[in-house]
């Protein structure tokens, strides 16, 4: 767990990984959508542009997400919501708003929809797969409990320590997973608070790094959102293809080969990976109401599955709907 990378000299400048992997994934996602639309677009600076919009929609969007999903934490404390420095952001509201965003500047630019957002999926699964590596060098997200091989342990006072010392009720748990003496507590305004790492004792360090102590090994469900965004833009890339190849010899018959269907794929994977791996996360709280298609389970569950619904009908929409009138080899 490295939430902080390094400090820029002279101007004091921490440099975060969550932030850090955001932009190599936007970057990356950019060249790989600038790369693979090269025949459709006019002006390739277009592309940059809207990559550009989609980040901050994304950044703000996410954010917006967190807070909405964590009001407590913000009661009293308007100004906290715009520190981003400090963490909180959920990657699934930041693309949201960022497609919004996208879908109005193709529309006032009269750019072929559909082609640039089947293009668009596979670079948002790439900054996924990117992305996701600083949630785990920050420790958001984190899993259960588990006996793996592969499991890992975060460190003391990190966000998955601080979830196995304390019970949730809003995931139905009331005890902990680890039982900390109570010497490892402060006490202010009748709730107890886990002590900062440098007021423990030597005997205490030690124990909460190597002994009785020390973090439960957890699903690095992080690394699992990280392969699975590498895998769903590898899956996206071939389909796109085989759209691609269809429409060149004008196969309008192929099932699903129509410009849109790759984007809604993009919701089908994601939608249902993301429903699977939630079973190992031990962060998101479970939610209850009218909108609960999947009571009991979390909030990104519920969304995954109307993303794989939306996905589904977008698909066959998409195969109905006559293509955009866009030449298919457009001179460079």
């Amino acid at each position: 767990m490295h939430p902080e990378l390094f400090k820029i000299p002279f101007i004091h400048l921490t440099v975060q990984s969550y932030g850090l992997m955001m932009v190599i994934g936007f970057l990356s996602a950019v060249t790989l959508i600038r790369y693979l639309s090269g025949n459709i677009t006019p002006d390739p600076q277009l592309i940059t542009n809207a990559a550009l919009y989609s980040l901050i929609a994304g950044v703000a969007g996410a954010r917006l997400f967190y807070v909405v999903h964590h009001f407590d934490e913000f009661d009293g404390r308007f100004f906290s919501v715009f520190a981003i420095w400090k963490g909180g952001l959920e990657l699934l509201g930041g693309v949201i708003l960022a497609i919004t965003v996208i879908l109005f500047y193709l529309w006032y630019h009269k750019l072929p929809i559909r082609r640039y957002l089947d293009i668009l999926a596979i670079g948002l699964m790439l900054a996924l797969a990117l992305g996701r590596i600083g949630c785990f060098l920050r420790g958001c997200c984190f899993g259960k409990p588990a006996n793996l091989p592969w499991a890992v342990c975060f460190p003391y006072g990190s966000d998955a320590y601080y979830s196995q010392v304390f019970g949730d009720l809003k995931r139905n748990r009331s005890q902990p997973h680890l039982e900390l003496p109570p010497d490892f507590f402060d006490v202010y305004d009748g709730k107890r608070y886990l002590k900062p790492y440098d007021s423990l004792t030597e005997q205490q360090k030690l124990a909460v790094t190597d002994g009785p102590y020390r973090c439960l090994p957890v699903h690095p469900t992080q690394l699992y959102s990280s392969a699975n965004g590498a895998l769903c833009c590898l899956l996206l890339y071939l389909f796109w293809r085989r759209s691609r190849k269809a429409a060149k010899s004008k196969n309008s018959k192929k099932l699903f080969a129509k410009p849109g269907c790759t984007f809604g794929l993009m919701f089908v994977l994601y939608g249902v990976a993301r429903f699977f791996i939630e079973f190992l996360r031990d962060d998101n709280p479970f939610e209850y109401g009218r909108w609960i298609i999947y009571e009991g389970g979390t909030i990104s569950q519920n969304l995954g599955i109307y993303l794989v619904i939306i996905g589904v009908v977008s698909m066959v929409a998409f195969q109905i709907i006559k293509p955009d009138k866009t030449a298919l080899n457009r001179p460079k």
